[in-house]
């Protein structure tokens, strides 16, 4: 663990052969901020698409010679727990414990198999009596940084800047120390901040050729987008796939059954090597290719395609905002029918009622009466009159005093464009 404070820039405080701080005979509070400042936070210089956003692990094989390997893991979930910052004891071995806890990451829901209870804070040792499941320990934080650390570090620089959210030095998963206190480098809405930057960030993927500004802010798929706690068991399924094609370190462990104290068998595990640590993603592609994996897999732990389904089967016009995109087209389009919805036809029968087209039995007076308003006095005499049964040219023709059927069939024509249009806008 000592490497790993000296990596955050705390050599200089702890180490005499570092004689820049040691000189000094104390350090003031503004110049230890300064240092964590530095620690959390990365100058915007560094953060080329080539090297930022970066996520890395920590192998386990600095603390262990094998570990627990689950063939089959539980879904991580994410467990907070109060924890202070300093060097005093109890501090120190609740931190150690946790990084060793989550350094297992591979055993999963067998995790707590590997220690003894005396091994473990209480709060710690309260979850792992609960059985079998697989957790990560996280610090509570009012930010909630280092629950959805794994969603900030998938976001470009562009994307942090657009929501005005810091950029933050290379994440860890799984979390092993926390050595600044992130809450202090974080705005007050850093949650609603990340939620607003992680929708814009999969928007695309998720509604293909229709922006986000196109959806009214309650549209189920907007607000989908925005739940960070849906999002975060995908990412960390990701994680999890990655690091599960990291060579192992060579310890001479040669994969084995775990032996239980009463001489049976842990089925589902196998102890083998640690694996090496090392960037889980670096740089802008490679974050958008785990971010395109993360859509996948949200369909193995959130459903999300059968979501996407419904909500397309199922939209309505309060879905939208008042700016066009192609899925309020397509909306529109079943909705409407754009496509001539009515085929309007009159149809000539004897000795029977009348027929306008096929829809008429659905359709019925009332709006055949809307309709005639639209009609100018011959046009509308001739509907009456086939309404009321004369459905001979010849006979219309005779009634309204024309010389022969001709007059009728063009006025027949004018009607039927008319009430194509009329029943396509219903």
């Amino acid at each position: 663990m000592e490497g790993m404070r000296r990596s955050k820039g705390m050599k200089s405080i702890n180490d005499p052969s570092e004689g820049t701080v040691t000189d000094s005979p104390e350090l003031h509070t503004s110049d230890l901020d300064d240092l964590d400042r530095s620690g959390f936070l990365v100058p915007a210089a560094e953060t080329s698409p080539e090297l930022y956003p970066y996520m890395s692990n920590m192998s386990a094989g600095f603390m262990f010679q094998a570990v627990l390997v689950s063939l089959s893991p539980k879904p991580t979930e994410y467990v907070t727990l109060r924890m202070a910052q300093g060097l005093a004891e109890n501090t120190m071995m609740k931190q150690l414990a946790v990084a060793k806890w989550n350094m297992m990451w591979e055993a999963g829901h067998y995790r707590r198999r590997i220690f003894d209870e005396d091994e473990l804070p209480e709060d710690m040792r309260r979850i792992a009596n609960i059985g079998d499941v697989n957790v990560m320990f996280v610090p509570r934080t009012r930010s909630r940084y280092y629950e959805y650390a794994p969603l900030l570090h998938l976001l470009r620089r562009s994307t942090l800047e657009r929501f005005g959210l810091p950029f933050v030095r290379a994440g860890q998963w799984p979390f092993v120390m926390d050595s600044t206190g992130p809450d202090r480098f974080l705005p007050p809405d850093f949650e609603q901040r990340l939620a607003s930057a992680w929708s814009w960030e999969i928007w695309r993927r998720l509604v293909p050729g229709s922006p986000l500004s196109a959806f009214s802010k309650d549209e189920p798929v907007r607000m989908l987008s925005h739940n960070l706690d849906f999002w975060l068991p995908p990412v960390t399924e990701v994680i999890r796939t990655i690091l599960g094609d990291f060579p192992e370190v060579d310890k001479g462990v040669a994969p084995e059954r775990i032996r239980l104290e009463d001489g049976s068998f842990l089925d589902g595990a196998v102890k083998g090597n640690p694996r090496q640590g090392g960037p889980i993603w670096i740089g802008e592609e490679d974050a958008a290719e785990a971010l395109d994996w993360s859509i996948e897999a949200a369909d193995k732990t959130g459903n999300l395609r059968s979501i996407l389904d419904a909500v397309r089967s199922n939209r309505v016009e309060d879905d939208f905002s008042d700016r066009w995109s192609f899925a309020r087209e397509d909306f529109e389009r079943k909705l409407y029918r754009k496509r001539s919805k009515i085929r309007v036809r009159f149809v000539e029968l004897k000795d029977t009622i009348p027929v306008q087209g096929p829809e008429s039995e659905i359709i019925g007076q009332l709006v055949t009466n809307d309709f005639l308003t639209l009609l100018d006095g011959p046009n509308r005499q001739i509907v009456v009159l086939l309404n009321s049964g004369v459905t001979s040219q010849s006979e219309i023709a005779q009634i309204l005093g024309y010389a022969n059927h001709s007059a009728v069939s063009k006025r027949l024509k004018q009607i039927q464009k008319k009430a194509a249009n009329y029943f396509d806008d219903l």
